[in-house]
Formats: C-alpha cells, structure tokens, sequence
C-alpha cells in the first residue's frame, strides 16, 4: 500500500493539554478535525480560547485549516486518527483505559481502507495492539495491517513549559509495518522541528514513553526518602543536595510532592504489565509508596512544629498556597497537595486553599475544593508554600507570613524562600 504525507486529512481526537497543541500545529499544514466529547471545550476553542494557557489565541487563529466537532460524520473525511485521550488510574491504582477505548470505538465507526490510527496516550508495552486494535477491527469490520494500521508516538507535552513546545521537543515515532513507520515519522517531522526518533516496534516505543517518567519517580523517590533522613539527623536538604550537585555527573532532582498526569501514573502502567507477566516490581513501586505518602509527612512535620509552639492543632486554620501539579500553569490533574488537604482536615484542621492559576469550578467539581481568592491577612496558625507560583515567589517571606497570626508555622515545601525565613522545609 502506498502511503504519502501529501494527501493527509487529521483527526485528533482529545483536545486537552496534549491534542490542542499537536491539532494547532498540524492544522497550519494539513486540513485537521479536532475531536473533543466536551461541548464546552468546542466552544471556547472555536472562539479562539484555550483555557489550559498553552496555546494562545494567536497560535488558534494560525491554525487556519483547523476545524472542532463532536459529530463522528466528521471523521469520515479522515485518513490519519491520533488519539490523545487521558490514560489514568483507578482508585486502585490500576490503568484505566476506558477514554483510549471509547476513542478507539469512535474511530472504528470512521476507519476506511487504508487509515492509519496513532495513539499518543501513555500505555504499558502492548496495549496499542493487544487492548486498541481489537476495538478498531470489531467496529470497522476490517483487519489490522491489511485493511488498516496503526501507530504510536508517544507525547512529551510539558504543561506550562513555554521553552518546551510540541514542535521543539525531539519526538519517538513507530509505526506496525516499516512503511506504516517510515509514513508516520514523515507526518511528524513535518511539523516537528526538533527531529524525530523511529524506534523499532510499537511496543518498543510504548516502553519508552513509560520509563521517561517511571525514571523520574523512582530518582525523585530517593531523594524524599533522603529528605526524611535528612530531616531526622536535622540536615537542610537543600544544602546537602546543593553541596552534592558540585559533583558533574550528581543528577539535580529535589524533593516534593509528584502529582500530575505523568509521573505520578505512568510508573503504575508498567508494573501493571509486570505483573500481568508474572513478574513484582520491587524498586519502582517503593518509590511510587515513598511519593504517595509525602501528603501523610508533611501533614506529621508540620503538626510536630505546631505542637512545639503550643498551637492547637484541633481546629486550627492553616492556609495552602497552591493546588495545581506544578508551578504557572492551571493543570489540576492528579495534584498531590489534595493529599495534604485531606490529610489537614483529618486532624480536624480547618484548611483555606489559594491558587491563583486555577478555574474554580474545576477545583470544585474534581476535588471538592473551594479556594479562597484572598487569604486573610493575620487569620492562620501555619501556611504551606505547597506551589512554586510566581504569584507566591513575588510575594516573598514578608508577604507570606503576613497570612500568619503572631505566632504560626511556616512551612516551605518548594524551596522558594531561604531556610531562615522558613519554620519548617522539605
């Protein structure tokens, strides 16, 4: 089968934090529908606003051959379908595949000979071919790698990151025949000016996706497990690792809370897959406990210090400043200081939460959270730097603790005040 860049028509298919930028950069070049379940999310795009902050309006209006709908009549049109639906877990720390799912459904219902469908999303090693493909056949009636095929390329959007953009970050391609791989890494080099990878399999590309974050987990694992040494023998962490990373080859990861749509997951899609091959996971899943339960120890540290300065802790008021994954972007996904929140009210803490990036009714509606948009001036016993916000860097230890009553806690998880300006640091 022939298969040329030349004659291209795109669905994308999730038009989130990942599907927008990839849709506004294919849409300057190829005719492009991009498909979102979300209504609301059509209509604010199609007036030219994307609420996640990572492609302006500017960037929308580019994107000229750039069209949004929800109809599946709209794919039809298609030859080229790239998923880039949500992979989360379940709240047993299983992988949920229920979005990539019913976005392989929906594209079997428009898949026509010669269609080649490439997923984005993250998986474990397979599951493009063993769990996807199944679906795209009984909807389309057709036969993988004669009728139709598939690819994976695997997204390295870092949210909020204005340096590291779709285009700019080097992009691993695969494809399940070696033309099918040579077409896939031609559509993306057209776009991708940082160059591109073509690995040798799907699922070797699959694998690599999940190991760039299950990496970082398991390093930023060991460094709050020295945080807590460290915090025991009354060491700053953050002097040790300074003085440690005068060293060429000391890696430079901190310390905190690993949240988000990555890092915080990816590392349970592989060791679901180990297991499923009979084999258990030791290194990877004791970083991923040691990460889960940092909410749990800074919630134990703070409590100890306000106990030390005679501040009761039942019925205290503490303010958390911050709630998205990450500093300067909106992304609430899998945030982490929801565990802190949780963990506060459990000692009959009442909590405030101020965030200034985040959409309040997301707050609301994923977590239950109302923020303040204005903490009191003098009204709380202790305030967690939980962000690294500019809004908080700007603010400095002046500011902050001006949140504070005379006597309070003031517990630095971020590093972004120096440690004598700070009760407590991580």
């Amino acid at each position: 089968m022939d298969f040329s860049i030349q004659d291209t028509r795109i669905a994308i298919l999730g038009l989130g934090y990942v599907g927008l930028p990839l849709a506004a950069e294919f849409g300057k070049h190829y005719p492009t529908v991009g498909f979102d379940i979300n209504k609301a999310r059509l209509e604010e795009l199609q007036a030219g606003v994307d609420s996640t902050l990572e492609v302006s309006s500017e960037e929308l209006a580019e994107a000229s051959l750039l069209t949004y709908s929800s109809e599946i009549d709209a794919l039809k049109s298609c030859n080229v379908f790239i998923v880039t639906v949500p992979t989360p877990i379940n709240e047993h720390k299983q992988p949920d595949l229920t979005p990539l799912l019913k976005a392989s459904a929906v594209i079997g219902k428009a898949l026509k000979q010669g269609d080649v469908v490439i997923y984005e999303s993250t998986v474990y090693p397979g599951a493009t071919e063993e769990d996807c493909v199944p679906v795209l056949e009984r909807e389309s009636g057709l036969k993988y790698n004669v009728d139709f095929f598939c690819g994976y390329s695997p997204e390295r959007i870092n949210p909020g990151d204005k340096e590291h953009r779709v285009t700019t970050i080097l992009k691993v391609t695969s494809g399940s025949t070696p033309d099918v791989a040579d077409f896939v890494d031609s559509l993306y080099r057209s776009i991708i000016t940082a160059g591109t990878y073509k690995a040798s399999s799907i699922k070797v590309a699959e694998a690599a996706k999940v190991i760039e974050n299950t990496q970082r987990d398991v390093n930023i694992g060991l460094i709050n497990e020295l945080a807590v040494i460290f915090n025991k023998l009354g060491i700053d962490t953050e002097e040790v690792l300074k003085a440690a990373g005068t060293k060429w080859n000391f890696l430079p990861f901190r310390p905190g809370l690993v949240g988000g749509h990555c890092i915080g997951v990816d590392p349970y899609y592989l060791t679901h897959k180990a297991q499923s091959v009979g084999y258990q996971p030791e290194i990877i899943l004791a970083g991923r406990r040691l990460n889960d339960g940092m909410g749990a120890y800074v919630v134990s540290q703070l409590v100890k210090s306000m106990l030390k300065k005679r501040i009761q802790v039942n019925g205290a008021r503490v303010l958390v400043l911050g709630l998205t994954f990450k500093e300067d972007c909106p992304d609430l996904r899998n945030t982490k200081v929801v565990d802190i929140i949780n963990e506060l009210s459990d000692y009959g803490i009442n909590v405030d939460c101020h965030d200034p990036w985040i959409n309040v009714t997301d707050a609301e509606h994923e977590y239950g959270i109302t923020p303040v948009s204005t903490p009191e001036q003098g009204a709380y016993d202790a305030v967690i730097i939980a962000v690294a916000h500019q809004q908080f860097k700007a603010m400095g230890a002046e500011g902050i603790r001006s949140f504070g009553k005379p006597e309070h806690v003031l517990y630095d998880l971020k590093y972004i005040l120096p440690a004598e300006a700070t009760d407590l640091r991580l």
